[in-house]
């Protein structure tokens, strides 16, 4: 029972367990992506296993808040294309239910006391690093899990994870293969170049020719199509100030607050587990045996450090922390929470083995006054009251401009005010609300734009609505080519003095291929000369060193060039005069590295042909 994870807590499970917990609690008020659901409508279904319509928009949900979190609260996730959305979300949802499926089918399990253990030593279940069940109960509820559920979710995570590292850490590489790989990235290049710069001064361009482009690409030149909106915002944040609460709703309410605050009991147990070496009434006789150590005076945590085969506790003289109903297993809770402190049970039986459990200290549950709750609990109460009329009021807006012909009417009878924006085009505004895709999508919708009409209501954030209709429609109209000619010039001189350079460099390179130009007459001093270069040498263009590394070898006393345009429009010719094996063989260290870092990107690419297999494989049906 109760195996050690903390042992292990630069392993896989431990990372990913306390990664997702991170995740998880940093996005407090969802539900579980795996919960229950009432929705019989489904999304797919994997091997005849549901992935339910609530658990793929949870999903889109967790993506959403994940973008927030990482690009900031500004970031309008609206622009994401909602399909991609759903088929990224769905995606993960069929991979998840494949690994569940995999794992279950060979046998990976973890033990119930496995994740009691995990629960009580996660740090984020804890205060001044003893386990707190307070905190656990609200970090889960925040999450939309019940005790249960978290459970039956932990369990899910380590056995797909325990599947995952299985796969990924089971790849192994060579010493050969791993010296054949450090030999070729350790290898360096001696080489020249030669950099043909575009000379925009040896081009011309006519005005002819530029009135021809202008000609030719005349929906280049147009003004952007704009819109003036007028628009209605409802604000969740309004309400706070019309509601108000009453005394016996609060009491109510603090009543059930402290309702969750139990007492909670330090344990400290002693382990025999029956297993295949030992049988039950084995395990039992060594349980009295150490009670009769105990009794003889023997200190609790000596003896359990030389018995208790739940190495994890043992290792702290089976010590578990504090806990409060409802963690351990039934037998082994009702027993804790007779004793009194600093009492010895007698041999408790439990699907693990034969405990012997010692209460080592008592602390009672601590009861906030109803004062230092009042405020938290009105704001809570206020923000429930708020939601209820936020939902009406939109409701109301909902379908007071769908009546309507514009949107005074439904302003005034909410007591709103209708706001004008200003001119933006269908790529909306650098930032702001203008910047929002379903803003615009609505704006320049047939129904808003050509017909008139007001919007349907758009949910902008859980906090705010709004509704709008075009005030104003500013069409898209021909730019006069007076004021984009110079613009036309330089965009011409460019590309020609681009291709003029390519040309000149393709022409070179072919002449020094054949042999019929040398290194001097191409003027040898504009060659830049690199010695050693290395794949990530510093001060070249990735696209230099690129396409260097995948030039043949030249044969002695000869060389090798090729040639390639740069992001800048510059062409460079490469010589090739030397490859270089590394001036030094690899140290023990560096081999071991070596292995280990080619090890992983291989055990990646298992698992990823796992994956892959796995769905080929799978009877999969999206709805």
């Amino acid at each position: 029972m109760l195996q050690n994870i903390r042992d292990n807590s630069t392993g896989w499970i431990s990372k990913s367990i306390i990664g997702l917990i991170v995740v998880l609690f940093a996005f407090t008020g969802f539900d579980a992506i795996l919960g229950s659901t009432s929705n019989s409508n489904n999304a797919a279904k994997v091997n005849g296993e549901e992935i339910t319509l609530d658990e793929l928009a949870e999903a889109k949900n967790l993506q959403r808040r994940q973008l927030m979190q990482q690009f900031g609260k500004d970031f309008d996730t609206n622009l994401i294309d909602d399909a991609l959305l759903s088929e990224s979300a769905l995606k993960g949802l069929i991979s998840r239910k494949l690994l569940l499926q995999a794992a279950d089918q060979s046998d990976f399990a973890f033990s119930s006391a496995s994740i009691d253990q995990f629960i009580l030593q996660a740090p984020e279940f804890q205060t001044d690093g003893q386990f707190d069940a307070n905190r656990f109960d609200q970090v889960i509820r925040q999450m939309g899990y019940s005790r249960l559920q978290f459970r039956q979710m932990i369990e899910q995570e380590m056995r797909t994870s325990q599947l995952q590292a299985g796969i990924a850490g089971s790849a192994f590489v060579t010493e050969q293969d791993a010296h054949t790989f450090a030999r070729l990235e350790r290898q360096t290049r001696d080489f020249s170049m030669l950099t043909i710069q575009p000379d925009e001064q040896a081009v011309s361009v006519t005005s002819a020719e530029v009135q021809t482009y202008y000609n030719d690409n005349a929906a280049d030149f147009m003004t952007a199509e704009q819109v003036v909106v007028e628009y209605i915002e409802l604000e969740k944040s309004a309400f706070f100030d019309q509601v108000v609460v009453d005394e016996a709703e609060l009491d109510e309410l603090y009543q059930n607050e402290i309702a969750n605050l139990t007492e909670q009991r330090r344990a400290a147990h002693i382990l025999i587990e029956v297993n295949a070496e030992t049988s039950d009434e084995q395990a039992r006789l060594k349980a009295e045996q150490a009670i009769e150590r105990l009794t003889a005076g023997e200190d609790f945590a000596v003896v359990a450090k030389q018995v208790s085969t739940d190495l994890g506790s043992a290792e702290q003289g089976g010590d578990l922390g504090f806990a409060a109903p409802g963690i351990y297993e039934p037998e082994f809770e009702e027993v804790l929470f007779a004793l009194n402190k600093d009492q010895v049970s007698e041999p408790v039986r439990t699907a693990y083995g034969w405990h012997v459990i010692k209460l080592l200290d008592i602390r009672e549950a601590e009861i906030p006054s109803f004062a230092s709750l009042k405020d938290k609990l009105t704001q809570d109460l206020k923000a429930q009251q708020v939601e209820q009329r936020f939902v009406e009021a939109a409701k109301d807006l909902e379908g007071l401009a769908y009546e309507s012909a514009d949107l005074q009417q439904p302003a005034t009878e909410l007591n709103l005010s209708v706001k004008v924006s200003e001119p933006f085009g269908r790529n909306g505004a650098p930032e702001g609300l203008f910047a929002n895709r379903q803003v615009l999508d609505a704006a320049f919708s047939t129904e808003v734009l050509e017909e008139g009409a007001n919007s349907m209501i758009i949910e902008l954030d859980p906090e705010t609505t709004l509704v709008l209709r075009v005030k104003e429609h500013q069409r898209s109209q021909p730019i006069a080519f007076a004021e984009v000619s110079a613009q036309i010039q330089q965009k011409l001189t460019t590309q020609r003095a681009i291709e003029q350079a390519k040309s000149k460099g393709e022409v070179l390179l072919a002449s020094l291929e054949e042999g019929q130009t040398s290194i001097e007459q191409a003027k040898e001093s504009d060659w830049q000369v690199v010695e050693a270069a290395t794949r990530n040498q510093d001060g070249i263009d990735p696209q230099v060193l690129q396409t260097l590394f995948k030039m043949p070898k030249p044969e002695v006393g000869s060389a090798q060039f090729a040639g390639l345009n740069l992001a800048s429009g510059d062409y460079v010719v490469l010589r090739l005069t030397g490859v270089n094996d590394a001036p030094k063989a690899l140290t023990a260290e560096e081999l071991l590295q070596y292995q280990q870092a080619l090890a992983a990107r291989s055990g990646q690419a298992d698992l990823a042909a796992l994956m892959q297999q796995l769905e080929l494989d799978a009877k999969i049906q999206r709805f």
